[in-house]
């Protein structure tokens, strides 16, 4: 977005994380972008963006491995749902 600040790029990245279709979206990535956005290079962050366009009836599948993910977005939905299952884990964070 132009003129967006990158504190209000976080912010508004968190909260369509956290604000999502399905509430199963919400509980994955509202979590891992509390924990990761800030540390997240230029490049990532730009990246993470393109995914939350994405629609939730798509992403569910492609996180819990269900159908395979794009390409462009494999990496990171892996990421994702590696912090996902290690959180839910018993004695996860």
């Amino acid at each position: 977005m132009t003129g967006e600040t990158a504190e209000a790029r976080l912010k508004r990245m968190r909260m369509r994380s956290w604000r999502r279709g399905t509430k199963e979206m919400d509980l994955i990535l509202g979590p891992y972008a509390d924990d990761r956005l800030s540390g997240m290079a230029a490049d990532r962050l730009d990246l993470y963006d393109a995914l939350l366009e994405e629609n939730d009836q798509d992403l569910l599948p492609w996180v819990l491995g269900q159908r395979p993910a794009p390409d462009h977005l494999a990496g990171l939905l892996a990421e994702i749902a590696d912090f996902a299952r290690a959180r839910l884990a018993p004695g996860g964070a």
